[in-house]
């Protein structure tokens, strides 16, 4: 599946469109499906700040 991961400080450059193996409940968890979200400008200086 991929994913935006934020693996350093700094604006919109820092965020990398990477491939993720699907997750994997363990033991007492559950996994729940998620939608795909927008990221805004605003979203990321308060995630990055």
């Amino acid at each position: 599946m991929r994913a935006v991961q934020v693996i350093r400080s700094g604006g919109l450059e820092v965020l990398d469109v990477v491939d993720v193996p699907e997750p994997d409940a363990g033991a007492g968890h559950t996994l729940h499906d998620a939608s795909p979200a927008g990221v805004q400008s605003a979203d990321t200086h308060h995630l990055l700040s």
